[in-house]
């Protein structure tokens, strides 16, 4: 484990009440593992319900949380970045409050500033979320 929900901050641009992240299990050239474990007061939580916009946010910072260890390494500031586009979602299953969900983000391709990345998200251990998605780092690759 490299992070925990004491550290996490120093590796993602986001603040609470938007985190939704909450462990860095693991970072290489390719491949980065989180873990969130959903609170009541989860933003993206409705009806004890975790949302497909929580999912979405969740594989996000995953690849976030990636450049921010990566930029701890270097000893440089973290940048902020964005979703440029979100491709072949796919829930299969939500998950509820008190649930702890593992994602894992692999890098597909990086063009132009642009990083091409396929997400995960497990719910013990078994698929519940799927997409690929386009991130945009202020000139910074994952």
């Amino acid at each position: 484990m490299i992070a925990t929900k004491e550290d996490i901050l120093k590796f993602i641009p986001q603040r609470y009440p938007v985190v939704m992240i909450d462990t860095l299990i693991d970072c290489n050239e390719k491949e980065t593992r989180t873990s969130l474990t959903i609170e009541p007061d989860n933003m993206f939580s409705e009806n004890g319900i975790f949302t497909e916009a929580g999912l979405m946010e969740n594989i996000a910072q995953t690849a976030a949380s990636k450049v921010g260890y990566e930029c701890m390494l270097l000893n440089k500031p973290v940048p902020p970045g964005f979703i440029g586009a979100v491709k072949n979602l796919q829930v299969f299953q939500f998950p509820k409050v008190g649930d702890t969900i593992n994602t894992r983000i692999s890098i597909e391709n990086e063009v132009f500033g642009i990083t091409l990345i396929s997400g995960s998200v497990f719910l013990n251990g078994q698929e519940i979320a799927s997409a690929e998605m386009k991130i945009v780092l202020n000139g910074t690759t994952l």
